[in-house]
């Protein structure tokens, strides 16, 4: 059921946006009296799941749930339709339309998919508010684990300004805000200190796939997770129990707990934990390299730790908008990531395997329009990037058409057209890599 519940939340999320961002396109061009041919939820090649013809357009769903794309006539496009090309332009053609109107046309989906994100956050704010941990409430500082530490914190460092901008919330996006930053400017033993932050030690964080770097220092000690094929779970540990000592060392944090695993390499660690209000001896043997298997529950310091910011609806409109601007930026900046020769960030792009695995497996209402609206903003920007076969390539033309007074040559739009889409083909054979590589991992 959960994996039924994941894939239905990415299908579903996916319908909705790629027909809104085609309604974008479709829209302007009947407004402006553009035949449209076909209007498509996903892509057809070879042959259609279900399809009626209503007027002049064919209205269908294909087999291929990579995308959609209305079919606009007298464009040139994926489908690469030269014999209609070659044919005088009709009045109701794409290429008749004056090239305002042909811009019009093509931003339309990017125009879409950017309101649709604002829409939904200026509602989630409005209904659920913003939860997070004010910096001022982290009395005990921030714990780094290992590979949280090689990017340059340690545990008990208190976070003050990412790259000279201050911090005064930890929420969801700083993690991603260390990862695309230079230097980070903490407390430390009672002084200010700015430390560089290490492309290899960014490399490690991706790689453990949506760990947290930053969790906040807190006196509680029970386990959220208990990881298959380990010591721990052979010995007997739960997620929900809370260790009291380790090998008789009475512990408060769990950074205290890391050290005693630490010592207890290759060995075996005496554990006295608290299970159900009973307290339970329990020995386990230590891993050298993989240690004891444990996760801390992260979520206990939500629970106390956080607040939750309301907001009336007019002050949602601009606290939306920054939002979508906010995730618009950290999405550009993440192309540092993915080029970086260090830190290989092309390694840990998602394709559709890998989105499907971080969905709920529970229906998560807050989750899905929080996903929807981050992913809407991905496609605009990702449409928007000018390379032809996108709707910024179409733009990036029309815009030299407007410039110079005259439209590139069909021949030069056809070669565009294919480039684009080698480029497109080249990207997706790395995405759909990762999710397979990931999988088998």
């Amino acid at each position: 059921m959960g994996v039924f519940i994941q894939i239905t939340s990415f299908i579903l999320i996916i319908s909705i946006l790629v027909i809104l961002h085609e309604l974008g396109h479709f829209i302007p061009a009947k407004l402006f009296k553009t035949k449209v041919e076909k209007f498509y939820l996903f892509f057809d090649p070879w042959f259609s799941l279900v399809k009626k013809k209503i007027g002049d357009t064919e209205y269908g769903i294909g087999w291929l749930p990579l995308g959609g794309y209305v079919k606009i006539a007298g464009m040139i496009d994926e489908s690469m339709d030269k014999e209609q090309m070659e044919k005088p332009p009709e009045p109701w053609e794409f290429r008749s339309k004056p090239a305002w109107q042909r811009l019009i046309i093509m931003l339309g989906g990017v125009i879409v998919n950017f309101l649709l994100a604002w829409f939904i956050y200026i509602a989630l704010f409005t209904y659920y508010g913003e939860n997070y941990i004010p910096v001022n409430k982290i009395e005990h500082g921030l714990y780094f684990d290992s590979v949280s530490e090689k990017i340059g914190l340690k545990t008990g460092d208190n976070i003050i300004a990412i790259d000279g901008k201050p911090v005064e919330k930890l929420d969801k996006y700083l993690n991603m805000d260390l990862l695309l930053g230079d230097d980070v400017t903490v407390m430390r033993g009672g002084k200010e200190v700015t430390v560089p932050l290490s492309d290899e030690g960014k490399k490690a964080a991706l790689e453990r796939r949506g760990r947290q770097i930053v969790v906040p220092r807190y006196n509680s000690l029970t386990i959220g997770e208990v990881k298959d094929s380990t010591y721990a779970k052979e010995a007997g540990i739960l997620a929900g129990d809370e260790i009291i000592t380790a090998n008789n060392v009475q512990l408060e944090f769990w950074d205290e707990f890391t050290e005693e695993i630490q010592k207890s390499a290759g060995n075996t660690i005496v554990l006295k934990v608290k299970r159900q209000n009973q307290v339970i001896d329990i020995t386990a043997k230590v891993s050298d390299s993989l240690g004891l298997g444990v996760i801390p529950d992260l979520a206990l310091a939500q629970q106390k730790l956080a607040i939750t910011k309301e907001y009336g609806f007019f002050a949602a409109v601009p606290r939306g908008f920054e939002e979508t601007i906010n995730v618009l930026v950290r999405q550009v900046k993440q192309f540092k990531l993915i080029f970086n020769p260090v830190i290989q960030g092309y390694k840990q792009v998602k394709g559709p395997i890998g989105i499907v695995e971080i969905m709920p497996t529970t229906w998560n209402w807050q989750f899905f329009w929080g996903f929807m609206a981050m992913f809407s903003v991905w496609l605009a920007f990702l449409n928007i990037l000018p390379i032809p076969a996108l709707d910024g390539g179409h733009v990036m033309f029309l815009l030299y058409e407007i410039i110079v007074g005259k439209a590139p040559s069909q021949k030069v739009m056809e070669i565009g057209q294919i480039i684009g889409f080698v480029i497109i083909m080249s990207l997706m054979v790395v995405i759909f890599g990762n999710d397979i590589w990931n999988l088998i991992k």
